[in-house]
């Protein structure tokens, strides 16, 4: 391979990180939004998401008026998912708007069926089952920011994204 092409491979954008882009800022995005009208770290009570990041103070607030920290937050969600449509415009056939219309039924596929193998299959129920178990638990509890239920979260995602890019390499 050549040094060009070496390099050209290296500038490439990835699907697989477009996507996961295009979908960490889309729960971004959504986190702002509950975060505004109802509270993201509890019902009736605000995260100020720069103290949450850096922790330097209480990270919550029962004043639900609009501050910078949303904006902020907002805009680096917006800011990904436009990183991750810009990458899928590039390397997806049909683009980004193509990979979201077509998200549906490739989840349906690949939680439903075994014609992509056993392994990928449970791979997508890792990860079907992480996010299942952050949105019904934060939906009953009323708290869309809580560590514990990340790290729960965190580990069934990782390990069924790996489990899947393991898969793939294989291949």
């Amino acid at each position: 391979m050549s040094e060009s092409e070496w390099m050209s491979s290296l500038m490439r954008p990835s699907k697989t990180l477009s996507a996961a882009l295009a979908l960490l800022g889309s729960w971004v995005v959504f986190l702002t939004i509950v975060n505004l009208f109802i509270g993201a770290y509890s019902e009736g009570k605000k995260v100020l998401w720069i103290d949450f990041f850096s922790g330097t103070r209480d990270p919550s607030t029962t004043e639900m008026a609009f501050v910078m920290d949303d904006a902020l937050f907002g805009l680096v969600g917006l800011l990904l998912i436009g990183l991750g449509a810009r990458g899928l415009n590039k390397i997806h056939d049909s683009g980004f708007v193509g990979w979201l219309t077509g998200l549906p039924s490739c989840i349906s596929e690949s939680l439903l069926s075994s014609d992509r193998g056993a392994t990928k299959m449970v791979s997508s129920w890792l990860v079907a089952i992480g996010v299942l178990f952050y949105v019904l638990w934060s939906a009953m509890e009323n708290t869309w920011v809580d560590p514990g239920v990340y790290s729960v979260f965190a580990v069934l995602v990782s390990f069924g994204v790996g489990i899947g890019l393991l898969e793939e390499a294989e291949n």
